[in-house]
């Protein structure tokens, strides 16, 4: 992880996008690794803690960890990757996948799993500010945004399509150990990947007075409401994340089902987000966003009557499709209502606020699940989605103005 040769990195420095997209299914691998290594921890810890009988709130707590580091960290992750570029970062990420999982396996008590739900979130957090960084980089011009960002977008997609039911299978096959120790590896994985990406420090630049904070971004009324609207959507994934395996539990269904309902769901978000990519040029973001709003909205109020696995299954395919294809069309509108110079700082803008918003509601819908019925928090993010709706029609007067 040491600094790169000053003839390597002049050579680096020239690197032009099209040179650098040639190394992008290496950067998307990446991704897909290091998340990979989170959302099997993620099921883990979720259906450990079920299965010690510790009930729906501590699953609510234990989910809320994840969201914790990356309150503190996304700001400075910003400023590293500006500062280092790829690899540092992802190395300090894939460092903190690694003693998260690396506790959880040794552990497998209660608060060693917390300890490593807390690393894990902020390896993420600190991974995806500088992946998503690289990926813009890799965009010569506004148009191929959409494009790329959808690919980044399948990332987390596919690592939530495949570890769900990769973990279900070894905790019922062989046991949480074998689960845990699938968490370890996957972060090496990942920092082998990351070498296939050529390293390119970002160029020196002279100081002219004090930058301005990242906080001066939120006077934008269009990015403040489109952060707004990313906190709602970021939150009908994590009522979705934590009614599945709560539900599922209730109705007697084993890990290897609840990891196939929640493979189900990352699988229609792959596939959303593949149709994004091959469709990118005649969709309109803003329009996208809404249209998933209202179908996820639809979902999230019945999904409570949907019979056995194949029901859940079909169900959190649907909602798959409405908030998979929420991700690429945030980011890309980020890039067009953000001064290019500050795209960088907006991005872990994005993280913070979505993480500071959210990290309270895997507990609260631990509380709310707990006090009333396990489907709760999935109305209650149906009621806000009709409220988001509002956010939505200011973006769209800020772009027609």
């Amino acid at each position: 992880m040491s600094a790169p040769p000053a003839d390597v990195a002049a050579e680096a420095q020239d690197l032009r996008p099209r040179d650098l997209r040639r190394a992008f299914p290496w950067l998307i691998a990446t991704l897909v690794a290091v998340h990979a290594s989170m959302a099997v921890t993620r099921v883990s810890a979720s259906l450990w803690a079920l299965k010690q009988g510790y009930g729906e709130w501590t699953v609510g707590v234990l989910l809320s960890l994840f969201a914790i580091a990356p309150i503190v960290l996304s700001l400075w992750a910003g400023r590293q990757a500006d500062k280092h570029g790829f690899h540092r970062p992802v190395g300090t990420g894939v460092l903190m996948a690694l003693v998260g999982a690396l506790v959880a396996l040794v552990g497998q008590s209660l608060w060693a799993i917390a300890f490593s739900c807390l690393l894990c979130g902020g390896a993420i957090s600190i991974s995806a500010v500088a992946l998503q960084r690289e990926a813009g980089l890799m965009a010569d011009e506004p148009s191929e945004l959409k494009r790329v960002f959808s690919w980044v977008a399948l990332g987390p997609a596919m690592s939530n399509a495949l570890a769900p039911v990769a973990a279900g299978l070894l905790i019922d096959h062989f046991s949480f150990t074998a689960a845990f120790a699938l968490a370890l590896v996957l972060p090496l994985v990942a920092w082998a990947l990351a070498q296939k990406v050529p390293r390119h420090p970002p160029q020196a630049r002279g100081h002219q007075g004090r930058p301005r904070p990242a906080w001066s971004l939120l006077r934008e009324p269009a990015l403040r409401n489109l952060l707004l609207l990313n906190v709602v959507l970021s939150a009908c994934w994590d009522a979705h994340s934590f009614v599945v395996p709560v539900v599922g539990h209730a109705k007697g269904l084993s890990a290897s089902s609840i990891g196939l309902v929640l493979g189900a769901f990352a699988t229609a978000a792959m596939c959303v987000r593949l149709a994004i990519v091959r469709f990118a040029d005649d969709l309109d973001e803003l329009k996208a966003v809404r249209c998933a709003m209202l179908l996820a909205t639809t979902l999230l109020i019945v999904y409570a009557w949907l019979p056995g696995t194949v029901g859940m299954m079909c169900g959190s395919a649907v909602l798959g499709l409405a908030l998979g294809s929420v991700q690429p069309m945030v980011l890309a509108l980020l890039h067009q209502v953000t001064p290019a110079d500050r795209q960088g700082q907006a991005l872990g803008l994005r993280m913070l606020v979505v993480n500071s918003a959210t990290v309270a509601m895997p507990t609260g819908f631990g509380v709310l699940a707990a006090a009333t019925l396990p489907a709760a928090p999935m109305w209650l993010m149906a009621s806000l989605l009709v409220l988001a709706q509002w956010p939505a029609s200011v973006i769209r007067k800020s772009r027609s103005s």
